[in-house]
């Protein structure tokens, strides 16, 4: 297996992503890992299962996506899912410019037949501990009725074969539980998620439910789907800010600390992005996935940990199989 990973995307990179190249070496050397990068990514020495794919050019966070695609051919990101796409790789990892790396994937990967958008799907944490797929986070800010019906096919293959859910419930973002609930699009959603026999749908699902797990995908609009996903990372941020604020405020709460320490740290660690790698792009003919910006050296690691299971359980293929039967071939 060979895993390619953009050694500029991220707020800490090229460090980070080293460190975390170097991790998963040592622990899969079954696995190879192609570090795509300009000169001062290099590694410094030689390391077995780690290969150096060398570029000129990087595509910054505030480039333009389409445009820095088009022009910047042979940056990271470009040349990352071009080897997908030539099978010179079979995953490719960015922790970089989000829409750049939707852009270059469509442009230069492609989409699976039957699928009209590719959808941006991260695990969010809950409070099992098992998370909960969310798509689309915003790859596509507007949606039809149908590009949210997709969106459901391809999270509950992924979810199963992935992330391990046996027969994954669907849940479709709403403003209430009840059928008939939310707009002209979640209404229209509504009906062809309940007359699709091949997904498991339990119906909406309010905002206020998500962290609680009450499904394993959920499914909702680009638009909708990032508002909730950096709702959900700011509060969770405000409240351990805080949390750590009280507990270090006077002694007494600094001892009342050093006794909740090991369950605070099992919770922190329940609900900490890191833990769950990074969001794949759903939908495109090969293995894309987008490392949270803020990754460090474990996060990166857990994405080539998410990418090996993406590819050893041929997910694309699967995902081929699901819509090709959609169209009744």
């Amino acid at each position: 297996m060979r895993i390619a990973i953009d050694a500029h995307g991220g707020d800490h990179a090229p460090f980070a992503v080293i460190e975390g190249v170097k991790m998963a070496a040592r622990e899969w050397p079954d696995t190879t890992i192609v570090l795509v990068g300009c000169s001062d990514s290099i590694l410094p020495e030689s390391i077995p299962g780690i290969e150096f794919r060398q570029v000129t050019e990087i595509i910054e966070p505030e480039d333009e996506p389409v445009r820095s695609v088009r022009r910047k051919k042979d940056s990271s990101i470009v040349v990352g899912c071009q080897m997908v796409k030539e099978k010179k790789v079979d995953a490719f990892i960015s922790g970089g410019n989000t829409g750049a790396l939707m852009a270059a994937g469509l442009f230069y990967t492609g989409r699976l037949p039957g699928v009209d958008r590719p959808a941006l799907a991260p695990v969010l944490p809950t409070l099992s501990g098992k998370g909960i797929l969310v798509l689309d986070v915003g790859a596509n800010p507007e949606a039809r009725a149908e590009h949210l019906h997709q969106y459901a096919r391809l999270g509950s293959v992924y979810a199963e074969k992935v992330l391990g859910f046996d027969a994954p419930r669907i849940g479709l973002l709403n403003i209430g539980t009840e059928e008939g609930k939310g707009t002209e699009l979640t209404k229209s959603a509504f009906a062809l998620f309940q007359a699709d026999d091949a997904i498991r749908f339990m119906g909406n699902v309010e905002a206020r439910d998500v962290l609680y797990g009450p499904c394993e995908v959920l499914v909702c609009d680009g638009y909708s789907g990032n508002i909730l996903l950096k709702n959900t990372e700011g509060v969770a941020k405000a409240i351990f800010d805080r949390l750590k604020q009280e507990l270090t405020a006077n002694l007494l709460n600094k001892l009342a600390a050093a006794i909740l320490k090991p369950g605070l740290k099992r919770f922190a660690k329940e609900m900490d992005y890191k833990e769950h790698g990074g969001a794949p792009l759903l939908g495109l003919a090969g293995p894309i996935i987008k490392a949270h910006g803020s990754s460090d050296a474990t996060a990166f690691y857990n994405a080539i940990r998410q990418a090996r299971r993406f590819v050893a359980n041929n997910v694309i293929a699967q995902m081929e199989e699901e819509f090709s039967r959609g169209r009744g071939e």
